[in-house]
């Protein structure tokens, strides 16, 4: 295998890896808007809701931090001299 396409491969994986982790984040907010519509039909255990609140806040918080680390990362390489 040739270095360009292994650096190719690498490039999809990590890819693929950041599509997969906004498909799950996604999808942590579509359970809860569907857990706080059945609470609000009366259909919902109260406590299933509290959890998948606590679900989506604790995946909001990584998100937040991942971006933070990102743009750290951006604005190093920017004061780097060329």
């Amino acid at each position: 295998m040739k270095s360009g396409q292994a650096k190719a491969e690498i490039g999809a994986d990590k890819t693929s890896a950041i599509a997969k982790g906004a498909q799950e984040f996604a999808q942590v907010f579509e359970n809860v808007d569907q857990a706080t519509n059945a609470m609000s039909a009366g259909t919902a255990d109260p406590h299933s809701v509290v959890e998948a609140l606590a679900t989506a806040e604790i995946a909001l918080e990584t998100a937040v931090t991942i971006r933070n680390r990102v743009v750290e990362a951006y604005q190093e390489l920017l004061r780097m001299p060329v």
